[in-house]
């Protein structure tokens, strides 16, 4: 009779950790960002159908890196409880705080479970506040922790270098216009310092605009509105601008 092959626990759970961000590394990256009216989500994705940036609810916004049909369960379960949170109890009630817990909880629970693998996603949950100081920014790894996020956050393949490049360039303040140009250039840096281009049309730019009259704070970026945001000297844009622009919010 054969020995049956034994793996420790903790060897167990680095391989899976190790699939997971590989699996990660392999999508493109993204950036999440504040600026002085709210917060910026920014990716490449040439594809306009399939969405990294997503509504969930009235101030909360979703981004994820990684393996699309993974991450657009998370997604739509994300907008169940958040409908079912809202109409049993308050709108007030739903918050980006309560959805992190929920996305952890259900990470955690697939990354630890020897039955099935684990997902092959990364997940940005954002809300934006009354003020800067109210904004929410966190970020979900493939195993469930939750890292609370400060001024700006990637994920995705390059985010290690991404996050370093933003840490030194981005201050509070910034208008929709710099943070975008910002996010961009970071997104274009390559390994080895050189930048590529990103045409607008491979962009994807959605925001949280706190001075938007609406309930819902969600907007998407496109068209002639985001190629003047890029402008160097477009730097006084706003979401506000050139309605005919507009994406219809999902």
């Amino acid at each position: 009779m054969t020995t049956p092959f034994y793996v420790s626990p903790a060897q167990a759970m680095q391989d899976r950790a190790e699939y997971a961000r590989k699996g990660i590394a392999r999508g493109r990256s993204l950036v999440v960002m504040q600026y002085a009216d709210g917060i910026v989500f920014v990716g490449e994705n040439p594809s306009r159908a399939l969405h990294k940036f997503s509504e969930i609810y009235d101030r909360i916004g979703f981004a994820a890196a990684g393996k699309y049909n993974e991450y657009e369960n998370l997604r739509i379960g994300g907008v169940r409880y958040a409908d079912l949170r809202g109409y049993t109890y308050d709108r007030d009630d739903v918050t980006a705080r309560g959805l992190a817990n929920v996305y952890a909880q259900t990470l955690g629970t697939i990354f630890s479970s020897a039955a099935e693998k684990p997902y092959e996603v990364e997940l940005v949950v954002a809300e934006v506040g009354e003020t800067p100081e109210g904004d929410q920014i966190y970020r979900l790894p493939h195993d469930g922790s939750i890292v609370d996020e400060h001024g700006s956050v990637a994920v995705g393949g390059s985010a290690e270098q991404i996050s370093s490049f933003l840490d030194q360039r981005h201050r509070d303040g910034m208008s929709l216009a710099e943070a975008l140009r910002l996010a961009v250039q970071a997104l274009s840096n390559q390994s080895n310092g050189t930048e590529r281009e990103i045409p607008a049309d491979r962009l994807e730019v959605a925001v949280l605009d706190r001075t938007r009259p609406q309930q819902r704070k969600f907007k998407r970026i496109v068209g002639r509105q985001l190629a003047r945001l890029l402008e160097a000297e477009a730097p006084e844009a706003t979401p506000t601008d050139t309605p005919s622009d507009e994406e219809p919010e999902e």
